[in-house]
């Protein structure tokens, strides 16, 4: 007859439940696999064989009974190292809407929007368009596959445990924040400037030349010349993109040890 006490039952609990939380955090706040469009059952089951995958090789930690509120606080702690963790890296992708935003805007597309299922609202084609590339680039190079092993190297970092969390961690995290404008404003400048430049070529043959109409031929002359500079500027995306990746891999890990 096999026996076992209720401390015992406890801890086969834990092993799973706890990880379980910041996975399932993680997985449904990261780039990819967070996506709405993934439906809700595939993320539980992604997170149900990550959790079976990576508990048996988290260190001991302490009993807590499930029903106390040392498990509550427990549970509310690794959702937001969880969260933290995913969208360190949604910063990296939500700075690629925003370039796609800013292009789209000067090449007067911003009237072309549709609803955006990943969203939840309106984005412009050009925003659409970069984040398709990125998520492609961001697979290409394996880049779930490094968010999968930042995960797994995270219970490492930040153990379970009933220490108290650090706000460093949180800092560090609005503080990349401030990339969504930076990096968006680096991708999208070569194509601002250029039409910039093509906006004022044509004011200035709009003075010259009065008999031509500016707003009949200036946006099929806009719309052609930007499609010959995303011809130009797309194929150095993905050297940008990945020096972009690398840092966000690295801001993940300063923000674990922020913690």
């Amino acid at each position: 007859m096999i026996n076992f006490t209720l401390d015992q039952l406890y801890t086969w609990i834990g092993l799973f439940l706890w990880p379980m939380c910041r996975i399932a955090a993680f997985v449904g706040s990261a780039p990819v696999l967070g996506e709405s469009t993934v439906p809700v059952m595939v993320k539980i089951g992604i997170s149900v064989i990550l959790t079976v995958a990576i508990s048996p090789f988290i260190g001991p930690f302490e009993t807590i009974p499930p029903d106390s509120w040392a498990a509550m606080i427990m549970m509310a702690k690794q959702i937001v190292i969880g969260m933290a963790m995913g969208f360190t890296m949604r910063i990296v992708f939500a700075a690629v809407n925003m370039a796609g935003e800013l292009i789209g805007l000067q090449m007067g597309l911003s009237f072309a929007s549709f609803f955006d299922p990943a969203s939840g609202g309106n984005t412009s084609v050009m925003s659409r368009l970069l984040n398709a590339l990125a998520m492609l680039i961001f697979i290409a190079g394996n880049g779930h596959l490094i968010l999968i092993s930042g995960l797994a190297r995270s219970f490492e970092i930040v153990p379970i445990s009933d220490a108290t969390l650090q706000l460093n961690g949180i800092g560090l995290l609005i503080e990349w924040s401030t990339q969504i404008f930076i990096a968006g404003m680096l991708i999208a400048i070569p194509m601002i400037v250029s039409l910039l430049t093509i906006n004022l070529a044509m004011g200035i043959l709009n003075r010259t030349a009065q008999q031509l109409s500016v707003f009949a031929v200036g946006f099929p002359i806009t719309l052609t010349f930007s499609m010959m500079l995303l011809m130009v500027v797309l194929p150095y995306l993905n050297q940008f993109l990945e020096v972009f990746f690398f840092n966000g891999f690295e801001q993940m890990g300063r923000i674990m040890n922020g913690f």
